[in-house]
């Protein structure tokens, strides 16, 4: 008798491998991103799509702050075309990084989601800034 988590069947071993490897092009982490910002490789604006009063209170070192529903064209324009946003929110809870990284893509900017947003920021043991 088979657990519903064997039940169905784990992908192929190529197509997992395929599976997670395109995840990589659509996601980082908040290890990596840490990572990124306090050794001088941030090759990346890291975006903030939470409300702006949420942000005056708290944020992720580094991060800008654009609500998602204020992204479009007027605001990025200061960005060349090529720059890759990493978009985060509140957390696993929230969907905003995903309205935020549809209006990036619709735009044709590059954009990956930091998962776990500020959540995974505080669960890794990172500290917020104001």
């Amino acid at each position: 008798m088979s657990s519903m988590v064997a039940k169905p069947h784990a992908a192929a071993s190529n197509e997992a491998l395929q599976h997670f490897q395109k995840l990589l092009e659509f996601e980082t982490d908040c290890w990596d991103v840490h990572y990124a910002t306090n050794n001088n490789l941030q090759d990346f604006v890291l975006v903030d799509v939470r409300g702006e009063e949420l942000f005056n209170r708290s944020h992720i070192p580094h991060a800008i702050n654009i609500p998602h529903r204020k992204i479009d064209e007027a605001r990025l324009q200061e960005y060349p075309k090529d720059t890759l946003f990493v978009v985060y929110c509140a957390g696993p809870h929230c969907n905003a990084t995903e309205r935020a990284a549809i209006r990036l893509a619709r735009l044709n900017r590059p954009v990956k989601k930091m998962i776990g947003g500020i959540t995974g920021w505080l669960d890794e043991g990172f500290e917020l800034t104001n």
